[in-house]
């Protein structure tokens, strides 16, 4: 059995999260993400909404309302 126990949630601070975080940080490099590139609208076709979205969208009121 371990002699280490964790210490309950309560117990732990924003502040040691936050220095947990901030130690990681430069470890975590997010990928540089490129625009998507355009499509043609003439590509643009088929889009079927399911009735009950529709009622939805319907029963919403008009922006500004």
């Amino acid at each position: 059995m371990s002699k280490h126990t964790a210490l309950p949630e309560s117990e732990l601070s924003l502040a040691a999260l936050r220095g947990d975080c901030a130690r990681m940080a430069p470890h975590w490099r997010a990928p540089v993400k490129s625009a998507p590139a355009p499509v043609k609208p003439s590509l643009i076709s088929g889009v079927t909404v399911p009735p009950s979205s529709a009622r939805l969208i319907d029963a919403m009121s008009e922006y500004g309302d």
